[in-house]
């Protein structure tokens, strides 16, 4: 069995060099993000993008992130070392299907879960891991998180359900 690394949400929108004015995240946030990509080579590397559908509610919405548009892009800096992109319009990358796919196919066990935000998406998706039988571990050394009380709650359900925080 193996291991992947799942990437989540590391755009230009969130942690790039105009990101959105509600994103907050450290400013080293992607050299910390570089420094487990660069630790984890042996595991199948996952790229996760977080997209909204182009319709008239999002178009209003402050922040705004569809497909085919700058904000949305992996952020410049980032390491890249698979061609494993995928997309997701909810919390929780579980909910793309492409991604339960490509882990039984490359016979992984286990998912070791990093960038932002560790109040929302993070915390969604290793829940949505161990809802789907993987081993979870988060790295918080590589993990934004603006959402405080809500990682904090996340945190506490994924520890009782043997996440590896």
């Amino acid at each position: 069995m193996s291991k992947a690394l799942l990437i989540l949400d590391m755009q230009e929108v969130t942690v790039g060099k105009n990101h959105a004015e509600m994103f907050k995240y450290p400013a080293d946030m992607i050299q910390r993000v570089n420094s487990v990509i660069e630790d984890n080579s042996e595991s199948i590397i996952v790229y996760i993008r977080n997209l909204m559908k182009n319709n008239l509610i999002n178009k209003l919405a402050p922040v705004k992130c569809f497909d085919g548009t700058k904000e949305a892009e992996i952020v410049e800096g980032l390491s890249i070392k698979s061609s494993h992109v995928l997309d997701k319009y909810k919390g929780d990358a579980f909910s793309n299907p492409e991604l339960v796919d490509l882990l039984k196919m490359k016979s992984v066990d286990e998912v070791e879960i990093i960038g932002v935000d560790g109040g929302g998406c993070v915390a969604l998706t290793a829940l949505g891991a161990i809802e789907n039988g993987y081993k979870v571990k988060l790295n918080t050394s590589a993990i934004g998180t603006i959402f405080t009380d809500k990682r904090d709650k996340y945190y506490a359900k994924l520890k009782e359900k043997g996440a590896q925080i």
